[in-house]
């Protein structure tokens, strides 16, 4: 039986995608470098920007000394996005709030560092409900590594089948799959539902999922 959700967080609970993507950029274009659209969606979505910048040394040959700076930059971009444009929804506080009266726990697993994921908890109001959340700072593999959704099984005191995870890009998913939880995929925020979330728990109970 279901016990948890664990929800990730940019994509999911934050409309943030395009923040991170653009914020990165503004921040590359500073020393004539830029991921394209159709790169950020085919290859580095979902990854952590410590990981864009390794590849992006392995591609385009980016000095590696220039990571730390950039990184910086990107993350002071991304803060400012977030004080002009998180803010709560209202079908995501009414599933997290729901949940949590019924006794589930709840919790947050993101490839985005932990002032960032602090931050945007905050904003959009969902913090109050979580049981905990953890990072990329939290772990030492991120996504597609399981490492992130065994440490919250882990900290949950459940067993993986016990845990819904609710996701929406491919290393997430592989992630969450490969620790052996169920999980929900998810096109956008506003597919993450109470509805929904309560079809996949009825799913994953069942075995379906």
């Amino acid at each position: 039986m279901i016990k948890a959700v664990i929800f990730d967080m940019d994509g999911v609970l934050i409309d943030a995608k395009e923040w991170h993507y653009e914020a990165l950029n503004k921040a590359l274009g500073l020393f004539g470098y830029e991921i394209s659209r159709y790169d950020h969606l085919v290859t580095y979505d979902g990854l952590p920007t410590s990981k864009k910048l390794e590849m992006l040394t392995m591609e385009k040959g980016m000095p590696q000394k220039l990571h730390t700076f950039i990184n910086s930059l990107k993350q002071q971009y991304t803060v400012d996005k977030i004080f002009t444009d998180c803010h709560p929804m209202f079908h995501h506080e009414y599933a997290l709030s729901s949940l949590k009266a019924e006794g589930y726990h709840i919790a947050v697993a993101s490839n985005s560092i932990r002032k960032t994921v602090e931050l945007m908890m905050e904003k959009s109001n969902l913090l109050p409900y979580l049981d905990f959340f953890l990072s990329n700072q939290d772990v030492t593999k991120s996504k597609p590594d399981p490492e992130i959704y065994h440490t919250a099984v882990s900290r949950l005191g459940l067993e993986p089948q016990e845990c819904l995870v609710v996701e929406d890009n491919r290393n997430g998913i592989q992630a969450a799959k490969t620790a052996g939880t169920h999980v929900m995929e998810v096109n956008t925020v506003y597919d993450v539902n109470y509805e929904n979330i309560q079809a996949h728990i009825k799913m994953a109970n069942e075995n379906r999922i």
